[in-house]
């Protein structure tokens, strides 16, 4: 069955040992040509192995620092049947930075448009608005949960930002996604590229615009190796890169007001007849509220929710408009 390697050089718990071969993580029927990888102790005390089966990567064992508390983060990442890389599909949530993050340059820096406005009310209302927007840049923002899934099987994780360290349990009859709460930011971006260097293609709704270069900044600022660093290449092609934003606007072939115009994501799955992930009330605009309030298991859902619509709205495109110059 193969070598242990380096997670039994820095002892990894028989109990999480045997867990491996349990039906909750579909590794029991492993034959003798199964193979285990492991990877290298990284930085800050995380150390990282995964188990492969069929030339899938099925997840990562990680601990923390000084392993005292171990967990197991399972991501089915598995095939096609045709043999290729399935796709992931995912989108993160991001809250602002507090002011008190920032030295008095930068806030000056930050605010210095609203600064030079002569009305008091004017200047006031444009700082909130410069302050509202923190959230969507990468050095005055942060990733607070990131939700993806494999598009052929639905299975999937959710990775949020929690003081709760227990892995949750997983999501739906099947198990097909799991919930699991993260230290801090580092470790979120370190399971997700771990995640996501074993696809050959990604789906996103706007990722060319806002979440990949997000998450390459924030991994950059927060020295997270970065596994992918080729989804924002050659825009007009779907390889490796498939943004949805992009293929349903035709690469903005008619500018903000023609035919071909962009929607938002909500939009356009009540137009093709999909569940909108903003039916149950929650939207980007509560992230900040709900995780300050300690509600990240319901930001965690509303993320889920969303990846679930683009996987809904891919299958759209690829079935109806895939192929069209």
């Amino acid at each position: 069955m193969g070598e242990w390697g380096a997670w039994e050089r820095e002892g990894f718990p028989d109990r999480l040992k045997a867990e491996l071969h349990t039906k909750r993580w579909g590794l029991e029927a492993l034959g003798a040509g199964a193979g285990r990888g492991a990877g290298a102790p990284r930085a800050g005390g995380i150390f990282n192995a995964g188990v492969r089966r069929g030339g899938g990567r099925w997840g990562a064992a990680q601990f923390d620092q000084g392993g005292a508390r171990w967990r197991y983060l399972a991501f089915r990442v598995g095939v096609t049947q045709s043999g290729g890389m399935a796709r992931l599909v995912f989108d993160i949530e991001t809250t602002a930075m507090p002011l008190e993050a920032f030295d008095e340059v930068q806030v000056e820096y930050l605010f210095r448009e609203a600064e030079r406005m002569s009305d008091p009310l004017a200047r006031d209302a444009r700082k909130a608005e410069i302050e509202q927007q923190f959230s969507l840049w990468p050095l005055t923002g942060q990733v607070v949960c990131l939700a993806m899934l494999n598009a052929d099987t639905g299975r999937g994780q959710v990775l949020f930002i929690a003081e709760d360290y227990e892995v949750d349990d997983t999501e739906g009859a099947a198990g097909s996604v799991e919930f699991v709460p993260c230290l801090d930011e580092a470790e979120l971006l370190t399971a997700f590229w771990d995640v996501a260097k074993h696809y050959e293609t990604i789906v996103t709704f706007n990722g060319r615009g806002f979440d990949v270069p997000f998450l390459y900044l924030r991994s950059a600022l927060l020295n997270v190796p970065i596994t992918r660093k080729d989804w924002l290449g050659y825009r007009y092609q779907v390889e490796p890169h498939c943004d949805l934003a992009e293929q349903l606007t035709f690469y903005g072939v008619s500018g903000k007001e023609g035919a071909a115009r962009r929607f938002s994501l909500d939009f356009y799955c009540k137009a093709f007849g999909i569940p909108s992930p903003k039916s149950q009330g929650v939207t980007g605009h509560n992230v900040k509220e709900l995780m300050a309030a300690g509600m990240e298991r319901e930001v965690a859902e509303y993320c889920l929710r969303d990846v679930r619509a683009t996987v809904e709205l891919f299958r759209v495109w690829r079935d109806r408009l895939s192929g069209i110059k």
